[in-house]
C-alpha cells in the first residue's frame, strides 16, 4: 500500500509516498481502507521531530482516518462493508490502517469520508477535556484559546450545544466573526488586545470558570488572573512553551483555581473507548440531526500532503483540513 512516511524530521518537504506493507490487524482491532485522512497540530509537531509516538504506536502520521472496514474480529460489533471513523493510533495517512475497534464510530447520517475523518481527533479531545476533565456546566463561562483551529471550532459548537457562554482568541477580525457565528458570544483578536483585560470587562471582572489553552507557558500567568473563583484551567498543548515564569502562584490559592492538562494519544485503549461510547450517546444525535458539524476549510489529495502540512503551519486556515484518498488506486 502507499503511506507517507519521513526518513528524518524537518519542514514539510521531508514527506514522501512509499510502498510498504497493508498492517496486520491485532486482536480487537479492524483493519480500514482509508478513504480520508485529518491533518491535525501533533502530526506536524511529530514531523518536526518533537513528538515521538508512544511506545507500541503506528510511528507513521496520521491520527484521524475515515473508511471501510475490511477485516473485523469476531468479538467487534462492527461487521466488514461498516463505514466508519476512528481515532487511530498513528499511520492514518495510508491506504489502509489497523484500530482497535473501540475506537471507531460509524458515520454520522448524511455524511461522506471526508466530514467524517474530520470528527475523530477533536471530538475524542474536546469531549475528554471541556467535559470529562473540565466539567463543563450549563451556564458555565468558558474562554477557548485558539477558536478557529479545529480544536477552537469543536469546542465552540460542542459548549454551546451544552449552554455555556463562550469567549475565545483568535489572530484576525476574520476568525473572530467566523468564531461568533459558531456560537460564541465573542472574541478578543491577541494581536490587538490582551486577553486577559479584554476578559475582564467582558465578564464585569469576574472572570470565566473554565479555560481551554493550546499556549501553554506564554499564557499561564493571564490564563490565572482570567480565571474565576473556583475555575477549571485545562492545557492541552503548549505552543507557547512548557516553561511559565513569573507566576503569581498566590492568586491559585486564593481563587482555589484547578490546574490541570492531559495527552490523549498516550492514553490506553479502555480510556479511548470510553470516549468513543460517550460520544456515540451524547455527541452524535447532535452531528446527525446537523446541530453540529465539522468545519472543514480544504480538501488535499493524498499527493499533496506536502502542501496540507503548509497550510496548517501558515495558521491561514478556520477549521479542519483533510486528505482524500478516495481516488487513490491501490
Amino acid at each position: 500500500m502507499q503511506a507517507v512516511i519521513f526518513d528524518q524530521p524537518g519542514n514539510p518537504d521531508v514527506l514522501k509516498l512509499s510502498s510498504i506493507p497493508i498492517p496486520l490487524p491485532r486482536r480487537n482491532e479492524v483493519l480500514i481502507k482509508v478513504e480520508a485522512a485529518g491533518i491535525n497540530r501533533p502530526d506536524i509537531v511529530q514531523r518536526q521531530g518533537n513528538y515521538p509516538p508512544p511506545k507500541n504506536a503506528n510511528p507513521h502520521l496520521g491520527l484521524e482516518i475515515a473508511g471501510e472496514i475490511v477485516s473485523s474480529p469476531s468479538n467487534s460489533h462492527f461487521s466488514i462493508g461498516d463505514k466508519v471513523c476512528a481515532l487511530t493510533n498513528g499511520g492514518g495517512y495510508a491506504q489502509y490502517c489497523s484500530v482497535p475497534y473501540v475506537q471507531c464510530l460509524p458515520w454520522p447520517k448524511q455524511y461522506n469520508a471526508i466530514k467524517a475523518a474530520a470528527l475523530p481527533e477533536t471530538f475524542f479531545t474536546v469531549w475528554t477535556n471541556l467535559f470529562a476533565i473540565g466539567n463543563l456546566k450549563p451556564n458555565d463561562s468558558l474562554l477557548i484559546h485558539g477558536g478557529s483551529g479545529g480544536i477552537g471550532t469543536t469546542a465552540i459548537q460542542l459548549a454551546k450545544a451544552f449552554g455555556a457562554t463562550i469567549y475565545t482568541t483568535v489572530g484576525t477580525e476574520e476568525k473572530g466573526s467566523f468564531c461568533k457565528k459558531l456560537g460564541a458570544t465573542d472574541f478578543i483578536n491577541y494581536k490587538k488586545d490582551n486577553f486577559y483585560e479584554k476578559i475582564k470587562s467582558l465578564t464585569n471582572k469576574q472572570g470565566v470558570n473554565l479555560i481551554l489553552d493550546i499556549m501553554g507557558a506564554s499564557y499561564f500567568s493571564d490564563n490565572i488572573k482570567s480565571l474565576s473563583e473556583e475555575g477549571r484551567l485545562v492545557i492541552i498543548s503548549f505552543q507557547g512553551g512548557i516553561k511559565a515564569e513569573n507566576v503569581n502562584l498566590g492568586l491559585i490559592a486564593m481563587k482555589r483555581v484547578t490546574v490541570t492538562g492531559s495527552t490523549l494519544r498516550p492514553r490506553d485503549t479502555k480510556f479511548k473507548g470510553k470516549i468513543a461510547r460517550a460520544l456515540h450517546k451524547h455527541v452524535w444525535p447532535l452531528l446527525d440531526t446537523g446541530i453540529i458539524e465539522p468545519q472543514v476549510f480544504k480538501i488535499f489529495p493524498f499527493e499533496q500532503v506536502r502542501k496540507a502540512h503548509q497550510l496548517m503551519e501558515s495558521n491561514k486556515h478556520i477549521g479542519k483540513i483533510v486528505l482524500d484518498l478516495s481516488q487513490f488506486s491501490d
